[in-house]
């Protein structure tokens, strides 16, 4: 995995003002909670829902959703925002994530070193809307997306050419990821019944702050859940971490250089993870985020890719949305102007998500697509431990000052 080229760092989404007050910055940390409780409550969603390895990014879903937001009304927009769990007033709510954006962008992205021409860090998240150029969107509604969200509204068509909008958003998707995720909308999804597709994608880049060394880089054990072993190959390094151990779990926070972003392991002992999994929450997180001292330690880490991909209706409507999906309920007028001639319902929520790890980095990519459509013990200082992460774990991309959580996921197979 290489650093990128500066041109990929730029800045995508400016704020829709260039001051945050305080008022702004407790609803801002407000937004952040609600975000933060909606990743482990789709994360509990989905654990279930596959056998093997899971990324996902509920930053992106919480994005691409409260575009979607903006034009609820009714009971829908009350289950869409107790789903999210926004936290945040429907009407403040865009600019506050525009802040946010603004906030994650700034500390997440670099200028290229100019030895060599690249980034020790990037971080995009773009979004866009695609119309079907004969509905009578309200241009209230499409200028919020716009100015909050950098969402300009791009017309389709998709009553006579959905497979052309198709493929023009899977190249945008393509485009935005670094090719990392190819499709996010699969062939026969959009129909002439579709009139809008609210995309949210995210990129990311950080290089380590204490990078491993590829010659340390040696086939190691890793245990999988059922009691069998396979090698994959471990990077090694010694080094001071934040770590700490305690109530049958060991954390080790990996920085990212200059960004104030870091990839967080949280590795319960052996035979634990399914009861580890099953109470995992915001509060086992900030509990966990307690326990950490900098402490020397001599870490193992294996190294992965994988790609991950759902549909997340189900997911939402156990959460409490069910109203947005149901064509006799929904309630979008708010992106109507004026009677609409057909009652808009959500038909999909897509979701693929990318990670690589690797002994430069980390690498991250996620997309999120909306349809709608017409109806611790303390270590001893003096002796570094050995922190073998050769067993399934629970990851985390957080940014460390609002506490955003970017990606969560877990691996039960390095090699898969």
């Amino acid at each position: 995995m290489k650093r990128l080229p500066l041109l990929l760092v730029a800045l995508l989404i400016s704020p829709l003002v260039a001051g945050v007050s305080s008022a702004q910055t407790d609803q801002q940390s407000t937004l952040v909670a609600g975000n933060s409780t909606f990743a482990f409550d789709l994360y509990a969603q989905l654990r279930d829902s596959t056998d093997g390895n899971l990324v996902f990014s509920p930053y992106s879903v919480s994005q691409a959703l409260a575009m979607t937001y903006a034009g609820a009304r009714g009971e829908t927009a009350e289950q869409l925002g107790t789903a999210l769990a926004f936290g945040v007033e429907q009407d403040a709510l865009p600019e506050i994530f525009s802040a946010l954006n603004a906030s994650l962008l700034e500390r997440g992205s670099a200028e290229a070193d100019e030895s060599n021409g690249t980034a020790a860090r990037a971080l995009r998240i773009a979004n866009a809307l695609w119309g079907e150029e004969t509905f009578p969107f309200d241009p209230d509604f499409t200028a919020l997306l716009e100015a909050a969200y950098g969402a300009g509204i791009q017309p389709a068509d998709f009553i006579n050419d959905p497979e052309g909008t198709r493929e023009a958003i899977n190249a945008w998707v393509a485009e935005q990821t670094e090719n990392r995720i190819q499709e996010i909308i699969p062939e026969g999804v959009l129909t002439p019944l579709t009139r809008l597709v609210l995309a949210n994608a995210i990129y990311f880049y950080g290089a380590w702050q204490f990078t491993f060394a590829e010659s340390a880089t040696d086939e190691q054990d890793f245990h999988l859940l059922d009691g069998s072993v396979i090698g994959v190959p471990t990077m090694h390094q010694t080094e001071d971490f934040q770590y700490g151990a305690a109530d049958g779990l060991q954390i080790v926070e990996l920085p990212y250089q200059g960004s104030g972003m870091t990839f967080t392991i949280l590795l319960p002992d052996e035979g634990a993870f399914g009861d580890f999994e099953s109470s995992l929450s915001l509060e086992t997180l900030n509990n966990a985020l307690a326990i950490p001292t900098s402490t020397e330690i001599e870490l193992y880490l294996p190294k992965f890719e994988f790609e991950y991909s759902a549909g997340l209706t189900d997911a939402l409507k156990a959460l409490g949305m069910t109203a947005a999906f149901d064509g006799g309920s929904a309630d979008f007028t708010g992106m109507v102007d004026g009677t609409p001639p057909d009652p808009l319902v959500i038909s999909d929520v897509l979701h693929k998500a990318f990670i690589a790890i690797d002994e430069d980095g980390t690498e991250a990519a996620a997309v999120t697509a909306v349809i709608v459509g017409a109806a611790a013990a303390a270590p001893d200082p003096t002796e570094p431990p050995v922190v073998r992460i050769d067993r399934p774990f629970v990851f985390v991309i957080r940014d460390v000052e609002t506490g955003t959580i970017l990606f969560l996921g877990r691996v039960l197979d390095p090699s898969a």
